[in-house]
């Protein structure tokens, strides 16, 4: 303990970092890392399997319902007015002609080669195929522009013949590299995780889904860590998991690591509690923007309150789909066929153009900027036009039917039938007689023996509808202390990808400030500014509780969990890590 009140922390994270793998899974995206390293490998988490599926899918997906009913249409063109007022910009339906600028949009043959926007490059196609090492096989190794792709694509069905010269495809591809495959390619995308929850359905079965985030995560540690299978054993994992996971999920997750990914031990910790130490903070109220998910939640003394727990069922892709829905009812979207919700490569460029254009602040905000045209057979395209209304997207977060969050169906719920809350105590139910120890033998391998407990029914998930403001209100307030209540309010934490846009610290506190109810002693909020990354600041904190948890009561050992898993009642529970101990409070506080 002394030690820690004075060593450096970065000797620390030098000297106990070395071997520890940080694991922050996302809907959209994984980060993975060293411990001592500063920033992670930020991975877009999805997996692309070759298929010779007739007619073949290009996203195996629960079904989608990408049809806004008349009353979503309705209310979503209201939230629009709403906002328009708010920013004194033209409402929707106002003519383009009076506007200042005239609406001018035409393809561009070519972009300079010195584009100083990276982000408005086009995106090329992934190479499918295998590389050679043979100078026979040069060409077919070569071939990354979408032209060369388009004249080499054949038949979906063509099995190459093993003894050929010619291309062969690859297996499966990880990544950002699976998002660029063009859609006449033999391919079908796969996303382990949406809507902060494993993407279980019956078109895309538990087994499945272990296996492809198995898969990612092992490409991840092979081909970026650059750490092999025959060392994996020399590394621990520690696990930051988003709040909306059930002990289900984790219980998954922790095999994978485990069992299927043999690291030595491993640990977890909640997404917000590692974000408040990532930021060297111990109380706060911690509003995680993801891709697809936001949550929020109160921390008071490095300790999570569950009752402040709020999950809200949209995020950053949905911002992206506004702009583009906003776009295209001002009439600024080039006649092209962009989709972002059955065509992975136009959302990721939706999700660029906002990174870089979209803002919130008053009046109009405007810009020049290249968009791109992905269609099939056809090498992708670019299109020069003037965006409007930019600032409207994001304030969807504070008027949620703006962005339709509802366009993906909710996940099933049937498969979490003996789920429990990560945040409570544990069920304490008798293991069923017949129910050996370990796993039991399956048609595709092992099991952990959780699959045979008896079916419990658990209190859902709190998810509500309501605008970020009236979230974040709610959750403080929960608290019922108005100490603890004015600290949490001036001490506000956004995180999360979507936390980078640019207005949005003031826009919280604004809304905030007004969602709070005239009755309570309140007149102060404040967001405080992210030490780190606020897109990374939740696996820099893993990091820092992993190497702070030297006790490693919490640990899980490899052995322990493939011979029993983890016994209900048995003393050694992955949620004691949510607890910390003084000396880590000690040291963050010195």
């Amino acid at each position: 303990m002394d030690y820690l009140k004075t060593v450096v922390p970065s000797q620390l994270l030098a000297e106990r970092g070395s071997n520890l793998v940080v694991i922050n899974p996302g809907s959209a995206n994984v980060r993975i890392g060293l411990a001592q390293q500063d920033a992670p490998i930020s991975v877009p988490h999805c997996i692309a399997r070759r298929t010779s599926q007739v007619p073949k899918k290009n996203v195996q997906d629960q079904l989608l319902n990408s049809q806004v009913t008349t009353a979503q249409h309705m209310e979503r063109e209201r939230a629009y007015d709403i906002i328009a007022s708010l920013l004194k910009i033209r409402f929707l339906d106002e003519e383009v002609t009076n506007s200042q600028y005239p609406q001018k949009m035409g393809r561009v043959d070519s972009l300079p080669p010195q584009s100083n926007n990276k982000k408005e490059t086009v995106i090329p196609w992934t190479d499918v195929f295998e590389k050679r090492t043979s100078s026979s096989s040069a060409e077919g190794s070569s071939l990354s522009s979408g032209e060369s792709l388009v004249q080499k694509e054949g038949n979906v069905n063509e099995e190459e013949d093993p003894d050929s010269t010619g291309p062969k495809y690859k297996e499966y591809i990880c990544g950002e590299e699976a998002l660029r495959i063009s859609p006449i390619q033999p391919y079908c995308l796969r996303r382990p995780i949406r809507r902060g929850h494993l993407n279980i359905s019956l078109h895309y079965p538990m087994q499945q889904v272990i296996e492809d985030m198995h898969a990612i995560w092992d490409w991840i540690l092979v081909e970026k860590l650059h750490i092999p299978h025959s060392e994996r054993h020399m590394y621990s994992a520690i696990l930051v998991v988003p709040e909306t996971f059930d002990n289900r999920e984790i219980k998954e997750l922790l095999s994978i690591v485990l069992r299927d990914l043999c690291f030595s031990t491993a640990v977890v910790h909640q997404e917000g509690l590692a974000a408040v130490f990532g930021n060297g903070l111990s109380t706060a109220c911690v509003v995680n923007i993801g891709a697809q998910v936001t949550s929020v939640i109160c921390i008071e003394d490095g300790v999570a309150l569950p009752t402040t727990q709020i999950t809200l069922r949209y995020g950053g892709e949905d911002i992206s789909r506004c702009l583009l829905w906003t776009q295209r009812h001002h009439q600024t979207w080039p006649p092209i066929r962009t989709d972002a919700l059955t065509k992975p490569i136009d959302l990721l460029m939706l999700n660029r153009l906002k990174e870089s254009h979209c803002q919130i602040r008053e009046g109009e905000v405007e810009a020049v900027a290249v968009v791109h045209s992905y269609e099939d057979s056809v090498p992708p395209g670019s299109h020069k036009t003037r965006l409007t209304a930019l600032n409207v997207p994001p304030m969807g977060l504070f008027y949620p039917m703006l962005l339709v969050p509802d366009v993906y169906p909710p996940p099933p719920r049937t498969w979490f039938s003996d789920n429990e809350d990560m945040l409570e105590e544990t069920w304490d139910f008798p293991r069923r007689s017949d129910m050996s120890d370990g796993y039991y033998p399956g048609t595709s391998g092992f099991f952990p023996m959780w699959e045979n407990y008896p079916i419990f029914q658990a209190k859902p998930k709190k998810q509500d509808s309501i605008g970020l403001a009236d979230a974040i209100t709610k959750s403080i307030l929960s608290t019922g202390r108005i100490d603890l209540q004015r600290k949490l309010f001036c001490s506000m934490q956004l995180i999360g990808g979507v936390a980078l846009t640019e207005g949005l610290i003031s826009a919280v506190e604004e809304r905030v400030l007004h969602a709070i109810p005239s009755h309570e002693a309140i007149d102060t909020v404040e967001v405080l500014q992210s030490r780190t990354n606020p897109a990374s600041v939740s696996w820099k904190g893993g990091a820092i509780l992993g190497i702070l948890d030297f006790t490693r009561d919490a640990w899980i050992h490899r052995e322990d969990w493939i011979r029993n898993g983890i016994h209900i009642g048995s003393g050694r529970k992955y949620k004691d890590s949510y607890f910390l101990q003084a000396q880590t409070m000690c040291y963050l506080n010195n």
